[in-house]
């Protein structure tokens, strides 16, 4: 009997392991119908061109996303959270983001590290725009 509840244990584990795994995909293939908070975003408006200053950029705190202006009519965007210790940046100003926790301050141009402690980027993001629409890509 203890070697038929084994079986049945060993064989429940693999069975409810590969439902997770299943569920889990993030490959972005499979029938569409469970798509992750990021493919979610993607194609979502942001926000209207003239939302985001020129020089200086607009944060959005529920998308973790950043979008800068740094020159008339050029839109980067990268991640809101920040590369020193996960903090969401708090301001964009004087050609910087910055994160209020610990003071590092970030290009809006290309999210390098402008002042520390951060030593690492804020990473990209994929944005598009079209026409007076900026959109999560």
């Amino acid at each position: 009997m203890n070697a038929r509840r084994r079986a049945v244990l060993t064989a429940g584990a693999a069975g409810a392991a590969a439902l997770a795994a299943g569920c889990g995909s993030s490959d972005g293939e499979g029938d569409g119908s469970d798509e992750s908070s990021a493919s979610a975003s993607a194609g979502a408006e942001l926000a209207r061109t003239s939302e985001v200053p020129a020089g200086g950029g607009t944060i959005f705190k529920d998308r973790k996303i950043v979008v800068t202006q740094p020159a008339e009519g050029e839109f980067r965007a990268f991640s809101a959270v920040c590369t020193h210790a996960g903090c969401i940046v708090a301001s964009v100003g004087d050609g910087t983001i910055n994160c209020a926790c610990h003071g590092s301050r970030f290009s809006i141009g290309d999210g390098a590290v402008e002042e520390g402690p951060a030593t690492r980027p804020l990473p990209a993001e994929r944005i598009t725009v079209d026409g007076d629409v900026i959109r999560q890509a």
